[in-house]
This record gives structure tokens, C-alpha cells and sequence, in this order.
């Protein structure tokens, strides 16, 4: 359970910097009249809960000085305190999931833990525990898309394709942060499909089925090595396949990651 106070002058010794000794503090500088502020607000009380950090709120119209000591120019400005100390911050309304990778470098939610056990189970092939533990997430944490994400991947390795699709229908446009790694969660299940069902024909339907093996095992870099001879042996065969797959992990995998960048430079000099 998370802790909110709303901080003054007279407070902010013993909320902030004692507390931090604690746990985590996250100071949220914000006014009645910022709009950002608003939409940020909801969001950090809901992980307040979920991490169990002390939220400390500090009205800027009402406590200038606070905000001014520590150089507030724009809000909602959010720092991060751990052992009387300031660890982070961020200025502006992240969205949910940017919000909890910050969160999650210095606390980790009972979620987080939860989704460690499971992915450690099934590592370990405890595939009985590791569902049973996605399975109380997903009862416990219904709204947490995050854990829909998760729990949809190992339902498709398991060949559950029912239960992930049912998942992944559940995460819809207006999940914004959520949809397009549901949209391309969602071509796993193609991959399930190809790896296991697919009579390859030829070197191609061979390639594309290497590729998508090696996909649900996440190796990415050999699945797009694999995806990607497809398309310079026939970048039209079965309706563009292998530029598709290959789209689809860079979904899965997001535009910062490294391989993202690397593969869709050489896709590009094969498709143009």
C-alpha cells in the first residue's frame, strides 16, 4: 500500500527526506490550474499503491518556496528520493508504461516480482508453476496490461493460442501505450503456427519456419537473419511474409532497441 501526503514548508523535512529512508519517495510539483498535472495525477496514485512508495504532493501556488529551492520551472516535475537523497526526475506527463520503468529502476512492484517468479518457473521448465502464477496475476492485476502483455507470450508458447488471443483482444485502441506490442504480440501466434504446423515446400517456407521458431524462443537477431533471406530470395513470397515477420519483431522489440535499427536499415536496402 502507497502513502500519500500533501507537503508544505513545515512537513517536507519529515515526509521527503525522512521518509526517503524508508522507502522510495516520488515528490509530484504540481498546481490546481496545469492540465498535465491532472493527467499525470491519477497515474501516480494508482503506482503509489502498486509500488508501495510514498507519494508527497506539493501544491507550487501554495508552497513557492519549496518549488523554488528546488529550481521547479515547469510542471508537473516529479523527483524520485532514496536515503535523503534525490536519485531522479522528470518534468512533464509520461505515459503509464515510461512511468513505470522509471519507477522500476528503484522499486519494484509486487506485479514486477510476480512476473519474475513466472518468467524464472518457466526458464526452469516449471511450466505448471509459471502458469498458475500468470494466471493469479491476471486475477489480481485485471487492469494491468503490462501483465496481459506478458501472460499472452507464454500462453502462445504453450499453445494456448485461445487464452492469448482472448488476452490480447482485451487491450484495444485507446490502450495507446499498450496496442501496437498487442497488434504485434499477436503475429506470435502466426509464428506458433508456422513453426509448428507449417509442411515446408521449399528453401523459403524452410526459412520462414526456422525464423519463426526461433522467435518464440527469443532470439530475435536470428529470427530476422532468418526472415530476412526470405526477402532477398523473394521479397513478394506468401503476400510479403518476410518483410511482415520481420516488421513485427521490430514491434516487439520497440524502436529504441538496437536490432530494431540494425535490421530495418537492411531491410530497407533490399525492399528500395
Amino acid at each position: 500500500m502507497g502513502y500519500i501526503y500533501d507537503v508544505t514548508d513545515d512537513n517536507f523535512e519529515e515526509i521527503v527526506i525522512e521518509k526517503s529512508y524508508e522507502r522510495p519517495v516520488v515528490i509530484d510539483f504540481w498546481a490546481p490550474w496545469c492540465g498535465p498535472c491532472r493527467m499525470l495525477k491519477p497515474i501516480l496514485e494508482k503506482l503509489a499503491n502498486e509500488y508501495g512508495f510514498i507519494l508527497a504532493k506539493v501544491n507550487t501556488d501554495e508552497n513557492p518556496h519549496i518549488a523554488q529551492e528546488f529550481g521547479v520551472s515547469g510542471i508537473p516535475d516529479v523527483r524520485i528520493f532514496i536515503n535523503g537523497k534525490e536519485v531522479d526526475r522528470f518534468v512533464g506527463a509520461l505515459p503509464e508504461p515510461k512511468l513505470r520503468e522509471v519507477i522500476s529502476k528503484y522499486i519494484k512492484s509486487e506485479a514486477d516480482k510476480l512476473l519474475e517468479e513466472a518468467n524464472k518457473a518457466y526458464n526452469e521448465g516449471k511450466l505448471v508453476q509459471a502458469e498458475q502464477i500468470y494466471e493469479k496475476m491476471l486475477e489480481e492485476f485485471p487492469e494491468n496490461k503490462k501483465i496481459a502483455l506478458e501472460a499472452a507470450q507464454f500462453f502462445i508458447k504453450e499453445g494456448r493460442l485461445d487464452k492469448a488471443e482472448e488476452l490480447l483482444n482485451s487491450i484495444k485502441e485507446y490502450h495507446k501505450e499498450y496496442f501496437s506490442k498487442a497488434q504485434a504480440i499477436k503475429e506470435l501466434i502466426t509464428f506458433k503456427k508456422w513453426c509448428e504446423e507449417l509442411q515446408p515446400e521449399n528453401e523459403l517456407d524452410e526459412l520462414l519456419q526456422e525464423g519463426a521458431c526461433l522467435a518464440l524462443q527469443g532470439k530475435y537477431k536470428e529470427a530476422l537473419d532468418k526472415f530476412l533471406k526470405v526477402v532477398q530470395k523473394d521479397k513478394n513470397y506468401k503476400d510479403e511474409a518476410g518483410r511482415k515477420a520481420m516488421v513485427a519483431i521490430f514491434n516487439l522489440l520497440g524502436e529504441g532497441n538496437p536490432l530494431t535499427k540494425e535490421y530495418r536499415r537492411k531491410l530497407a536496402m533490399w525492399l528500395y
